[in-house]
């Protein structure tokens, strides 16, 4: 009689499967545009999360890099995430999680000297961090970030 209780598996499974909370009462997801001539989203609302696409160096309004190297480009790029989170009404206590990309991997304590000050002692998001050839205009870092929105009160 092993064999039907083998059969019976994938039922329960799929029944434990369909007794899961699911995002059918979610709100969509909410899509900002940036800049009209990239092929990305500026941010992605999804229930309480912000997710950023990565922000580089580039001076607002243009697609040029500040000059000054990776501290000042890393401090651009930190500001340039500063002013997307403000849109939508969050700071740099929402986020967390970061991704960053460093266009070489020896500028990682120069990163971290400016990447440090944006956010309050104890509470900086978890990140990974890696080198990357190539990043977008020739820049020497590129974040991304994950920030939360105050919980809402009753449902979506």
């Amino acid at each position: 009689m092993i064999a039907p209780k083998i059969a019976l598996l994938p039922l329960v499974a799929l029944s434990a499967l369909t007794a899961m909370p699911s995002a059918a009462g979610a709100p969509p997801a909410e899509y900002y545009a940036g800049d009209p001539g990239m092929p990305f989203s500026e941010a992605v609302r999804v229930g309480d999360l912000l997710i950023l696409s990565g922000q580089i160096g580039v001076a607002p309004g243009t697609n040029a890099l500040v000059p000054g190297g990776i501290s000042a480009q890393a401090r651009q790029t930190m500001d340039n995430i500063g002013a997307i989170l403000a849109r939508r009404g969050l700071g740099f206590d929402n986020v967390v999680k970061c991704t960053v990309m460093l266009g070489d991997i020896r500028d990682w304590p120069a990163f971290n000297a400016v990447y440090t000050g944006y956010f309050k002692p104890g509470r900086l998001p978890a990140r990974s961090a890696f080198a990357a050839s190539g990043l977008a205009y020739g820049g020497a870092v590129e974040v991304e970030c994950w920030a939360q929105f105050p919980a809402r009160k009753g449902k979506y």
